[in-house]
């Protein structure tokens, strides 16, 4: 055993999050399942969008995210709620407030397809911001790649001219929160267990969203309290999923079949919500998926030493 090993082992949380004991297959089947609930989360909340607004929708994901995660640390393993890195734990808890506040947004004027190939381009931009945040070299292949990916994005949204609507601003300002969300989360690596990580996810979103439940909350109906249950139980299980995905395989292994997501946001676009993809939105999402799976499969795995 090595002595990076041996830490990981003593760590703080990696008694559920073993890195390196489960095999590539079953880091495969995580993904998979991760991006299925991913599509249930958004399905989830598409539905409620026809009853309640988007702060209540959003305060009720990250209040049960919170009381759920919270209640089976302070069960387990209570010291996993301090972290070391409160700054950047807040800073990437805001970046996924503004991901679901503008994703809901966005899922009340665009088809749900439409939504979804979009919110896929954030791991191109991944690429793209991480040359000035993370100082990592980019090649003229990758380069290319984020180019095709946001072509991609404005056949999706584009008006046919320069038109920044909602229906533009939105999804992309969405995918922008993602994509530094995401970058966040590469930095919280080396310095919080991913519980602890886990934990702090969804605080931001709570206290803010619950201040402005006064001011746009409306009385829900019991199906809407049970949809609003189940939308914050399928954000916990999704991360849960997908840390355990990321934990078992490399990323350049796992992160490809994430966009199996396409598939099953095409299943339920039509079968829940009756729409019909048009011919642009089957070529944007087949350049953002070309432009991501090139960048994926042309990173190569660090050798461990």
């Amino acid at each position: 055993m090595t002595r990076s090993e041996s830490a990981e082992r003593k760590a703080p949380g990696a008694l559920y999050f073993p890195a390196g004991q489960a095999s590539t297959r079953a880091g495969i089947l995580w993904m998979l399942v991760a991006t299925l609930l991913f599509v249930c989360q958004d399905s989830t909340a598409r539905i409620l969008l026809a009853s309640c607004p988007p702060a209540e929708i959003a305060f009720a994901r990250f209040f049960v995210h919170l009381v759920l995660v919270g209640a089976f640390l302070g069960w387990r393993e209570p010291l996993l709620m301090c972290t070391r890195r409160p700054v950047l734990q807040m800073l990437r808890s805001s970046l996924l407030l503004g991901t679901t506040l503008f994703g809901l947004l966005a899922l009340n004027v665009m088809p749900f397809l439409d939504f979804s190939a979009v919110a896929w381009v954030a791991p191109v931009l991944v690429t793209a911001l991480s040359v000035w945040l993370l100082r990592e070299k980019v090649g003229l292949r990758r380069w290319l790649s984020v180019f095709a990916g946001l072509a991609g994005v404005w056949i999706i949204v584009g008006q046919g001219g320069i038109d920044f609507s909602p229906l533009m601003a939105w999804p992309l300002l969405a995918a922008l929160c993602n994509a530094l969300y995401q970058i966040a989360t590469r930095k919280l690596h080396t310095s919080d267990p991913a519980l602890t990580t886990l934990f702090y996810s969804p605080l931001a979103g709570a206290i803010f969203c619950a201040a402005l439940l006064p001011f746009v909350g409306v009385a829900p109906k019991a199906v809407d309290l049970a949809l609003m249950f189940l939308l914050g139980s399928l954000g916990v299980a999704s991360h849960f999923c997908m840390i355990r995905a990321f934990a078992a395989a490399p990323a350049n292994i796992i992160a490809p079949f994430g966009y199996t997501a396409l598939l099953w946001a095409l299943l339920s676009g039509v079968v829940i919500f009756a729409e019909v993809p048009s011919l642009r939105t089957i070529i944007g999402a087949g350049l953002i998926v070309a432009a991501g799976l090139s960048i994926f499969l042309g990173v190569r795995p660090r050798r461990s030493v």
